[in-house]
């Protein structure tokens, strides 16, 4: 059956190897069918900063950028995340962007009297694709994956999306040409597959 998907590739640099894992795996999505958007946080324009939170009494104005982000989300099947690990989290324009994006009223609500909200994203699935210099174990059991609990946990599951599957590509500054063009290859199956 096909979907739609939104693939975001949260690395700033458009030449950079989660860019190629991102083209490829939207590349692989469209050839088998699916209708894909790859959504490059770097050539958006909108205010890094939730500059009065979540305040009810001050409301930021959303950019066109911001605004269209959120339609994109609104009508994907699955979400497909890129991004780099940096200081064990993630860059800080895709950081911006989730803070701009996920709103309340848009992605969740609140509840009275419940310490659980509203998650206004349900039905959609996702995938985390991750690349470190790191290896994965060392992200995983000393790091504790914390750019991957934030994503995956603290906003994408908070907002109703799931499940959330979690792809990491470890220690790419170390890894041989071959490794690496196997695992554009593998993102390559994974698009080809909508996972």
């Amino acid at each position: 059956m096909n979907q739609n998907i939104l693939v975001v590739l949260g690395h700033p640099n458009p030449n950079s190897y989660c860019a190629q894992l991102a083209e490829t795996y939207s590349e692989a999505a469209k050839k088998s069918g699916d209708s894909v958007t790859l959504l490059k946080i770097g050539e958006l324009n909108f205010d890094y900063n939730l500059n009065h939170g979540y305040s009810k009494d001050k409301k930021q104005e959303l950019e066109p950028d911001i605004i269209k982000s959120q339609m994109l989300i609104q009508n994907a099947d699955h979400l497909v995340f890129v991004y780099p690990s940096w200081w064990a989290s993630m860059p800080a324009m895709l950081k911006a962007w989730i803070d701009r994006v996920f709103l309340p009223g848009f992605a969740f609500s609140y509840q009275k009297h419940s310490p659980f909200p509203k998650q206004l994203l349900k039905g959609k699935t996702a995938r985390i694709l991750i690349t470190m210099d790191a290896p994965t174990w060392y992200y995983k059991w000393f790091n504790r994956s914390p750019g991957v609990q934030l994503l995956k946990h603290g906003t994408l599951e908070f907002c109703g999306i799931k499940p959330v599957k979690v792809t990491y590509f470890d220690q790419i500054r170390f890894r041989k040409q071959n490794t690496l063009d196997k695992w554009i290859k593998k993102s390559e199956r994974m698009g080809s597959r909508g996972e």
